[in-house]
């Protein structure tokens, strides 16, 4: 799971992903900061987080979503 959630994380940064707008901007002002390394794992923490709640309340993703954005 581990892998799986910071090779999303490592897309989110690199590609232009639809709906990740949010998140990627989030991510990236942490890269600048602290290096693009940690801001994976930090981003990969934050999808774990996103998700863990998505299972939690039985949503679907909503990238607009104003918890999407504050998570973690």
């Amino acid at each position: 799971m581990r892998e799986a959630l910071y090779e999303a994380a490592h897309s989110i940064l690199s590609k232009p992903i639809k709906g990740c707008a949010q998140l990627k901007s989030w991510a990236m002002r942490i890269a600048r900061r602290a290096g693009i390394s940690k801001a994976k794992v930090a981003l990969a923490r934050k999808l774990a987080v996103i998700m863990l709640r998505m299972l939690k309340d039985n949503v679907p993703f909503n990238a607009t979503a104003k918890a999407t954005a504050m998570a973690a």
